[in-house]
């Protein structure tokens, strides 16, 4: 018994005397509960939709004004043409289209039965459904329940682009190829590096002819590959198994995911360059990277829900974009001319991320 309590003292005074581990211990709750609390919400706010008024009459722009007046959408977009809707929808610009045809008022007034027709973005499955579902609230609140359940009252009509199989494969994949790639990427190069660290060999091997910026490279390289035999297995289990074909450029998307891998591998790097310890690594790289990656990316999560603190955090996670860039060329077969942006951003971090990584590092080795 005192034995134990004098390893207990120990690791006391080992957490103790670790600052950086004190600041895991006691912010990483602090941040789960402002995520949990902000981030986890299955309320609809401030959605991007687009609104094609073939009616264009009174009672037409009464209904848009009573959708744009409300806190769940966010009328983005008076479109002209069907032509322009698909445009807007590869373009990520919005996440819904409501369609009013035309003798709308007309049919209304006579009793006829009516279709309004909505067209939502189907990669997100749970997403379409939630935002459909507080659309068709809408209506029926605006027109009336017993006018909504009549034979001839308003119909609203609802297509998946993109799925209209409504299968969870397009949600979840892209999600899943992110967070895989990030776990291998960035926790096991840290965890890798900080253990030639604190076994003693890591001074050895800076000693030795080899330069260190070869030696941290040698030992990226082993990851770097496996992620892609990953990536490659992750693919064709969903195109087998998941029957969710590669609409877009095979090409376009390995050189996107070699971006994406090479910049978790530089941020793995960093944090083992930062750490001396496994734990911390791992702590670090569990909390500071697959966490944010959860939360904030928009895999499990609409941004658009979120406050705009962190739909501002948002921007600062490398898997937000890589999701984005896979849904698009992935799901929707879209190309470069849609995706420049996020790749743009990618490649940013990638260097800025090398430029940091060969910094501290040169000045650990002085």
């Amino acid at each position: 018994m005192k034995q134990l309590l004098i390893f207990v003292q120990k690791e006391f005074y080992h957490v103790l005397r670790d600052k950086r581990t004190l600041l895991i211990l006691f912010g990483m709750p602090v941040v789960q509960v402002l995520l949990f609390g902000f981030a986890l919400s299955t309320e609809v706010k401030n959605t991007k939709i687009g609104i094609l008024d073939q009616d264009k009459t009174q009672i037409s722009a009464e209904l848009i004004s009573k959708i744009n007046a409300n806190q769940y959408f966010d009328v983005d977009k008076n479109l002209k043409s069907i032509n322009q809707a698909e445009n807007s929808f590869k373009g990520g610009e919005i996440k819904m289209i409501l369609v009013i045809p035309q003798q709308f008022t007309e049919n209304l007034i006579l009793g006829k039965k009516i279709q309004l027709q909505l067209i939502t973005d189907g990669t997100d499955i749970n997403f379409a459904n939630q935002i459909y579902n507080f659309m068709s609230n809408i209506l029926m609140d605006y027109y009336g329940q017993r006018t909504l359940q009549s034979f001839s009252g308003v119909q609203p009509e609802i297509r998946m682009l993109y799925n209209p199989q409504l299968k969870g494969a397009p949600n979840f994949v892209p999600g899943v190829m992110a967070l895989i790639l990030l776990i291998i990427c960035v926790l096991m190069t840290a965890v890798a590096i900080v253990r030639e660290k604190e076994s003693g060999t890591m001074e050895v091997l800076l000693v030795s002819p080899m330069k260190p910026s070869t030696i941290i490279l040698a030992k990226a390289i082993p990851y770097f590959i496996l992620s892609m035999v990953i990536l490659i297995s992750i693919m064709i289990l969903s195109v087998t198994l998941l029957d969710l074909p590669i609409k877009g450029n095979l090409i376009l998307l390995f050189l996107i995911s070699t971006i994406f891998i090479i910049t978790n591998l530089l941020l793995g790097i960093l944090i083992s360059i930062l750490t001396d310890t496994q734990q911390v690594a791992m702590l670090i790289s569990l909390v500071g990277t697959m966490l944010p990656t959860l939360m904030l990316s928009g895999f499990m999560f609409p941004i658009e829900n979120m406050p705009v603190p962190l739909q501002l955090i948002s921007n600062l996670i490398p898997a937000k974009w890589y999701y984005e860039i896979v849904k698009n060329v992935m799901i929707k077969g879209t190309g470069l001319e849609v995706i420049w942006k996020q790749t743009l951003i990618l490649f940013a971090m990638m260097a800025l991320l090398f430029v940091i990584a060969v910094k501290k590092f040169k000045v650990r080795l002085e």
